[in-house]
């Protein structure tokens, strides 16, 4: 691959900006999650490779598995955002690293420290506060809110699941960008039904935002990402980095349409970034000392 001229650090930024944007352009459309989810998710798998050179297309069993927890990670995200605010949507999916603290001593081995717990119950006095009250101007009934809540902690789970599987010995035997591109089929074929019976009348917004999202949100961040993580940016550096997207992706909502999450939910999120950034911390200073 040819190497690009712009500093690993800010392609990582530049890619985690971009997923920042996913909230805001599903908001934009006016057809439903599953159509978005759809059209978003065939423009990234193109995408995807293309930018690999077809490399992306080799797989194993193991690929296929992974690639079945990114389906519902982008699945539930995408249907939850036309449920609930942006805000939730995104906060709920950032609740990943949770399962990964609970179910890595099954799938990975890993010893599970009290930080480890009091991380898991801070977050989930967070979570809870998402379902204390509704946001303050959105038209959605409460119950439609509560489901998206729902939807969201479930894209949580997902996402947990697939960051998980990549850790585990298997994966680095194969392309990471195999699973996303996989996923992204997959993902196609299960919202199909749906697209073919409860079509849209699309409009010229639905369009732009669909290749947006798929073309730059999915395909271009995730080509980003990796490249800068490949090339120096330390693991927890990009971690970190990555909290930029829940943080910014409810203010673009916000200044572009105008949805404002309740305060209750904007409590919650903090807890639950704050927590998870302090323990991202912590671990990698107990690691460095252990070495």
């Amino acid at each position: 691959m040819k190497k690009i001229a712009i500093p690993p650090t800010i392609l990582v930024v530049l890619a985690v900006l971009l997923w920042s944007s996913g909230g805001l352009f599903i908001k934009m459309t006016s057809v439903s999650g599953f159509e978005v989810n759809f059209g978003r998710c065939l423009v990234a798998a193109i995408t995807i490779a293309l930018l690999t050179k077809f490399q992306a297309l080799k797989a194993d069993k193991f690929t296929f598995f992974a690639s079945i927890f990114y389906v519902g990670a982008l699945s539930f995200f995408a249907i939850a955002n036309k449920m609930t605010t942006a805000a939730n949507a995104i906060f709920l999916q950032y609740t990943a690293p949770i399962y990964i603290l609970l179910f890595a001593p099954f799938v990975l081995k890993e010893k599970f420290r009290f930080a480890d717990l009091m991380t898991v119950a801070i977050c989930l006095a967070g979570m809870v506060l998402f379902f204390v009250d509704v946001a303050p101007n959105s038209e959605l009934p409460p119950d439609t809110q509560f489901i998206g809540n729902i939807l969201g902690l479930c894209s949580g789970v997902s996402l947990g699941g697939y960051m998980l599987l990549l850790r585990h010995p298997k994966a680095y035997k194969q392309n990471p960008a195999s699973s996303v591109f996989y996923g992204n089929i997959f993902a196609c074929l299960v919202m199909l039904p749906f697209f073919i019976t409860n079509p849209s009348t699309w409009q010229g917004t639905d369009y732009f935002s669909v290749i947006f999202l798929g073309v730059f949100q999915i395909g271009l961040a995730y080509f980003l990402f990796t490249y800068g993580v490949s090339h120096g940016v330390r693991s927890l550096d990009a971690s970190i980095i990555g909290f930029i997207e829940p943080l910014l992706n409810p203010v673009w909502v916000f200044l572009i349409i105008g949805e404002r999450p309740s305060t209750w939910a904007i409590i919650g999120g903090i807890v639950i970034i704050a927590a998870i950034i302090l323990h991202t911390l912590r671990t990698t200073k107990n690691q460095n000392e252990e070495r």
